[in-house]
Protein backbone atom coordinates (compact mmCIF):
# COMPACT_ATOMS: atom_id res chain seq x y z
CA UNK A 1 0.00 0.00 0.00
CA UNK A 2 1.48 3.56 -0.71
CA UNK A 3 0.27 6.97 -0.64
CA UNK A 4 1.99 10.69 -1.55
CA UNK A 5 2.10 13.23 0.78
CA UNK A 6 2.55 16.76 -0.89
CA UNK A 7 3.12 20.45 0.34
CA UNK A 8 2.93 23.82 -0.73
CA UNK A 9 6.38 25.13 -1.00
CA UNK A 10 8.43 27.98 -3.02
CA UNK A 11 6.08 30.76 -1.12
CA UNK A 12 9.44 33.00 -0.06
CA UNK A 13 9.11 35.85 -1.50
CA UNK A 14 12.38 38.17 -1.13
CA UNK A 15 13.22 39.13 2.44
CA UNK A 16 9.71 37.24 3.77
CA UNK A 17 10.47 33.74 4.64
CA UNK A 18 7.84 31.29 4.66
CA UNK A 19 8.11 27.69 6.07
CA UNK A 20 11.18 25.38 5.86
CA UNK A 21 11.22 24.12 2.23
CA UNK A 22 14.53 21.95 2.47
CA UNK A 23 13.31 20.25 5.81
CA UNK A 24 10.07 19.44 4.41
CA UNK A 25 11.45 18.06 1.53
CA UNK A 26 13.51 15.36 2.72
CA UNK A 27 9.46 13.92 3.89
CA UNK A 28 7.17 14.29 1.00
CA UNK A 29 6.84 13.21 -2.20
CA UNK A 30 5.42 15.88 -4.25
CA UNK A 31 5.93 19.40 -4.15
CA UNK A 32 3.74 22.60 -5.14
CA UNK A 33 5.61 25.40 -6.28
CA UNK A 34 4.24 28.72 -6.27
CA UNK A 35 4.57 30.24 -9.54
CA UNK A 36 4.38 34.29 -8.15
CA UNK A 37 0.64 35.15 -8.65
CA UNK A 38 0.01 34.83 -4.85
CA UNK A 39 3.69 34.38 -3.78
CA UNK A 40 7.22 33.23 -4.70
CA UNK A 41 9.60 35.14 -6.71
CA UNK A 42 11.92 33.32 -8.89
CA UNK A 43 15.22 33.43 -7.06
CA UNK A 44 13.47 31.44 -4.30
CA UNK A 45 11.31 29.27 -6.85
CA UNK A 46 14.13 28.62 -8.37
CA UNK A 47 15.85 27.31 -5.24
CA UNK A 48 13.12 25.42 -3.81
CA UNK A 49 13.31 23.56 -7.77
CA UNK A 50 16.76 22.37 -7.14
CA UNK A 51 16.05 21.26 -3.71
CA UNK A 52 13.33 19.32 -5.02
CA UNK A 53 15.65 17.48 -7.93
CA UNK A 54 18.28 17.05 -5.14
CA UNK A 55 15.43 15.18 -3.08
CA UNK A 56 13.93 13.77 -6.28
CA UNK A 57 10.71 14.90 -5.21
CA UNK A 58 7.95 15.28 -8.02
CA UNK A 59 7.32 18.78 -8.76
CA UNK A 60 3.74 20.47 -9.68
CA UNK A 61 2.55 23.96 -10.79
CA UNK A 62 0.78 25.70 -7.52
CA UNK A 63 -1.25 28.25 -9.73
CA UNK A 64 -2.95 30.97 -8.52
CA UNK A 65 -5.15 34.37 -9.23
CA UNK A 66 -3.31 37.24 -9.14
CA UNK A 67 -3.51 38.05 -5.63
CA UNK A 68 -0.09 38.64 -3.96
CA UNK A 69 -1.42 40.77 -1.33
CA UNK A 70 -3.96 38.64 -0.26
CA UNK A 71 -1.86 35.26 -0.65
CA UNK A 72 -4.36 34.34 -3.24
CA UNK A 73 -6.67 33.71 -0.54
CA UNK A 74 -9.46 35.51 -2.45
CA UNK A 75 -12.35 34.99 -4.54
CA UNK A 76 -11.72 36.73 -8.02
CA UNK A 77 -14.18 36.90 -10.38
CA UNK A 78 -12.04 36.77 -13.98
CA UNK A 79 -12.97 36.16 -17.13
CA UNK A 80 -12.28 33.01 -18.79
CA UNK A 81 -9.63 34.78 -21.06
CA UNK A 82 -8.26 36.38 -17.61
CA UNK A 83 -7.51 33.19 -15.92
CA UNK A 84 -7.22 30.83 -18.83
CA UNK A 85 -3.75 33.35 -19.59
CA UNK A 86 -3.01 33.63 -15.96
CA UNK A 87 -3.10 29.33 -15.16
CA UNK A 88 -0.88 29.19 -18.64
CA UNK A 89 1.83 31.85 -17.86
CA UNK A 90 1.87 30.06 -14.71
CA UNK A 91 2.37 26.88 -15.62
CA UNK A 92 5.31 27.81 -18.76
CA UNK A 93 6.88 29.94 -15.96
CA UNK A 94 7.73 26.85 -13.81
CA UNK A 95 8.16 24.62 -16.10
CA UNK A 96 11.05 27.23 -17.77
CA UNK A 97 12.95 26.99 -14.66
CA UNK A 98 12.47 23.41 -13.94
CA UNK A 99 13.73 22.41 -17.01
CA UNK A 100 17.03 24.46 -16.35
CA UNK A 101 17.31 22.49 -13.37
CA UNK A 102 16.82 19.05 -14.86
CA UNK A 103 13.11 18.48 -13.54
CA UNK A 104 9.56 19.25 -14.76
CA UNK A 105 6.50 20.12 -13.99
CA UNK A 106 4.05 16.85 -13.90
CA UNK A 107 0.70 18.02 -12.15
CA UNK A 108 -1.15 21.25 -11.54
CA UNK A 109 -2.69 21.74 -7.75
CA UNK A 110 -4.27 25.07 -7.86
CA UNK A 111 -3.70 27.68 -4.16
CA UNK A 112 -5.95 28.97 -1.67
CA UNK A 113 -9.31 30.64 -2.94
CA UNK A 114 -9.23 29.24 -7.09
CA UNK A 115 -8.51 25.55 -5.32
CA UNK A 116 -11.87 25.91 -3.71
CA UNK A 117 -13.75 27.79 -6.29
CA UNK A 118 -13.62 25.50 -8.90
CA UNK A 119 -14.16 22.29 -7.03
CA UNK A 120 -17.84 23.38 -7.54
CA UNK A 121 -17.95 26.69 -10.30
CA UNK A 122 -17.16 24.70 -13.03
CA UNK A 123 -16.92 27.84 -15.37
CA UNK A 124 -13.65 28.89 -13.85
CA UNK A 125 -12.77 25.19 -13.83
CA UNK A 126 -12.72 24.69 -17.44
CA UNK A 127 -10.27 27.63 -18.04
CA UNK A 128 -7.95 25.69 -15.79
CA UNK A 129 -8.42 22.30 -17.68
CA UNK A 130 -7.88 23.63 -20.99
CA UNK A 131 -4.89 25.73 -19.86
CA UNK A 132 -3.51 22.68 -18.45
CA UNK A 133 -4.51 20.78 -22.02
CA UNK A 134 -3.20 23.03 -24.12
CA UNK A 135 0.35 22.89 -22.37
CA UNK A 136 0.29 19.44 -21.82
CA UNK A 137 -2.35 16.34 -21.91
CA UNK A 138 -0.36 14.85 -19.79
CA UNK A 139 -0.60 17.12 -16.63
CA UNK A 140 -2.66 15.85 -13.49
CA UNK A 141 -4.79 18.03 -11.93
CA UNK A 142 -5.16 17.52 -7.86
CA UNK A 143 -8.42 18.49 -6.85
CA UNK A 144 -10.67 18.18 -3.58
CA UNK A 145 -11.78 14.99 -2.86
CA UNK A 146 -15.01 14.33 -3.68
CA UNK A 147 -15.71 17.42 -5.56
CA UNK A 148 -17.84 17.91 -9.03
CA UNK A 149 -14.27 19.06 -10.61
CA UNK A 150 -13.09 15.18 -10.13
CA UNK A 151 -16.17 14.39 -12.51
CA UNK A 152 -15.97 16.95 -14.80
CA UNK A 153 -12.37 17.09 -15.22
CA UNK A 154 -11.99 12.95 -15.98
CA UNK A 155 -14.92 13.50 -18.37
CA UNK A 156 -12.58 15.87 -20.31
CA UNK A 157 -9.27 13.27 -20.39
CA UNK A 158 -7.81 14.86 -17.38
CA UNK A 159 -6.26 12.49 -15.13
CA UNK A 160 -7.34 13.90 -11.71
CA UNK A 161 -5.72 13.10 -7.88
CA UNK A 162 -8.37 13.52 -5.44
CA UNK A 163 -6.60 15.32 -2.20
CA UNK A 164 -7.15 15.30 1.20
CA UNK A 165 -5.33 17.61 4.33
CA UNK A 166 -3.76 16.24 7.02
CA UNK A 167 -4.53 18.84 9.83
CA UNK A 168 -8.04 19.71 8.43
CA UNK A 169 -11.64 18.53 10.18
CA UNK A 170 -14.17 17.35 7.70
CA UNK A 171 -17.73 17.51 7.85
CA UNK A 172 -19.89 14.24 7.83
CA UNK A 173 -20.69 15.18 3.88
CA UNK A 174 -16.99 14.98 3.44
CA UNK A 175 -16.46 19.20 3.08
CA UNK A 176 -13.82 21.15 5.04
CA UNK A 177 -14.97 22.42 8.23
CA UNK A 178 -14.17 26.45 7.68
CA UNK A 179 -11.31 28.16 9.24
CA UNK A 180 -13.11 30.41 11.25
CA UNK A 181 -14.85 27.98 13.08
CA UNK A 182 -12.95 26.18 16.35
CA UNK A 183 -11.41 23.15 15.65
CA UNK A 184 -10.91 23.47 11.66
CA UNK A 185 -7.53 22.74 12.26
CA UNK A 186 -5.62 20.41 13.82
CA UNK A 187 -2.61 20.92 15.79
CA UNK A 188 -1.69 17.44 17.82
CA UNK A 189 1.03 15.28 15.81
CA UNK A 190 -0.30 12.01 17.11
CA UNK A 191 -3.91 12.63 16.10
CA UNK A 192 -3.10 13.79 13.04
CA UNK A 193 -0.79 11.14 12.26
CA UNK A 194 -3.42 8.14 13.38
CA UNK A 195 -6.43 10.30 11.32
CA UNK A 196 -3.94 10.36 8.12
CA UNK A 197 -3.39 6.70 8.60
CA UNK A 198 -7.46 5.84 9.04
CA UNK A 199 -7.24 7.45 5.53
CA UNK A 200 -5.45 5.63 3.91
CA UNK A 201 -6.29 2.27 5.84
CA UNK A 202 -9.83 2.37 6.59
CA UNK A 203 -10.56 5.11 3.57
CA UNK A 204 -11.96 7.78 5.81
CA UNK A 205 -11.79 9.44 9.12
CA UNK A 206 -13.92 10.55 12.27
CA UNK A 207 -15.92 14.31 11.60
CA UNK A 208 -16.50 17.03 13.00
CA UNK A 209 -19.99 16.00 14.32
CA UNK A 210 -18.46 12.25 15.39
CA UNK A 211 -19.41 10.47 12.78
CA UNK A 212 -17.19 8.54 10.31
CA UNK A 213 -17.18 10.17 6.85
CA UNK A 214 -15.68 8.31 3.75
CA UNK A 215 -12.72 10.69 2.67
CA UNK A 216 -11.11 8.64 -1.12
CA UNK A 217 -7.42 10.56 -1.07
CA UNK A 218 -4.81 9.49 -3.49
CA UNK A 219 -2.42 12.59 -1.79
CA UNK A 220 -2.24 14.29 1.15
CA UNK A 221 -1.66 17.80 2.12
CA UNK A 222 0.79 18.46 4.80
CA UNK A 223 1.45 21.83 5.41
CA UNK A 224 5.08 22.94 6.31
CA UNK A 225 4.42 26.88 6.54
CA UNK A 226 2.46 26.79 10.39
CA UNK A 227 3.97 26.20 13.91
CA UNK A 228 5.01 22.68 14.00
CA UNK A 229 4.59 21.96 10.52
CA UNK A 230 7.76 19.74 10.10
CA UNK A 231 7.22 17.79 13.49
CA UNK A 232 3.37 17.08 12.05
CA UNK A 233 4.71 16.12 8.66
CA UNK A 234 7.92 14.00 10.08
CA UNK A 235 5.33 12.47 11.95
CA UNK A 236 2.83 11.46 9.91
CA UNK A 237 5.70 10.20 7.66
CA UNK A 238 6.73 7.81 10.59
CA UNK A 239 3.31 6.46 11.54
CA UNK A 240 2.52 5.48 7.84
CA UNK A 241 6.27 3.56 7.33
CA UNK A 242 5.28 1.91 10.60
CA UNK A 243 2.19 0.37 9.30
CA UNK A 244 3.40 -0.78 6.09
CA UNK A 245 2.29 2.05 3.87
CA UNK A 246 4.93 3.47 1.58
CA UNK A 247 4.90 7.56 0.74
CA UNK A 248 5.72 7.92 -3.22
CA UNK A 249 4.67 10.15 -5.66
CA UNK A 250 1.76 9.73 -7.42
CA UNK A 251 3.57 11.14 -10.60
CA UNK A 252 7.03 11.91 -12.00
Amino acid sequence: MHIDLNSDLGESYGAWKMGNDEQILSIVSSANIACGFHAGDPLNILSTLKQATAQNVSVGAHVSYPDLVGFGRRNMDLSYDELYADVLYQISALQGLAQVVGTKVTYVKPHGALYNTIATNLAQAQAVIDAMQHFDETLVLVALAGSPLIHFAREQGLTVISEAFADRAYHRNGALVSRRLDGAVLHDAEVVAQRVLNMVLKGGIESIEGDFTVIHADTICVHGDTFGAVKMAEKIRQVLLENQVEVRAFHG
